[in-house]
């Protein structure tokens, strides 16, 4: 199994009010650094999105794709790369937990990239703690700006 990297961060918001900002696709340039567009193409019976494309630009990493995603409850979702210009793999997931009196939220981001052109290991983690790192500062101040829907 390919290697991964993951990180966590606590939000000053309930699970749901964090997931809600996550399931919010269509949002994403505002917030997140690395996502310019984003796009849902397809959905579940419940509303969530199954497949988005997004235009992606992290630096050393810029890439049109479609993810695929699964929805866990309330609390997971994980996705899958469907197709890519650059990409041969990009699965991920975020992992919801509450803390303390369940006002705050432990979420737990964990990506793996594989790149179709030779990249070494070291500069591919380093790729993925910096998409990491940003979602998740990100994710933090959007939610706890109460700027979701």
């Amino acid at each position: 199994m390919a290697e991964h990297t993951s990180s966590s961060i606590t939000i000053e918001a309930a699970p749901a009010e964090v997931m809600s900002v996550i399931a919010d696709f269509d949002r994403y340039p505002e917030w997140t650094g690395e996502v310019k567009e984003a796009e849902v193409l397809a959905k579940d019976d419940q509303g969530r999105a199954e497949q988005v494309r997004l235009l992606l630009d992290a630096g050393a990493i810029k890439d049109d794709h479609t993810l695929a995603y699964t929805w866990t409850g309330d609390r997971e979702v994980s996705w899958t790369l469907v197709k890519s210009q650059m990409l041969r793999a990009l699965d991920g997931s975020y992992r919801l937990a509450p803390a303390g009196d369940g006002s705050r939220t432990e979420v737990t981001y964990q990506l793996t990239v594989d790149v179709k052109i030779p990249m070494l290991g070291m500069i591919k983690r380093k790729a993925e703690k910096v998409i990491i790192d940003r979602a998740l500062a990100g994710l933090k101040k959007r939610v706890e700006s109460g700027a979701q829907a």
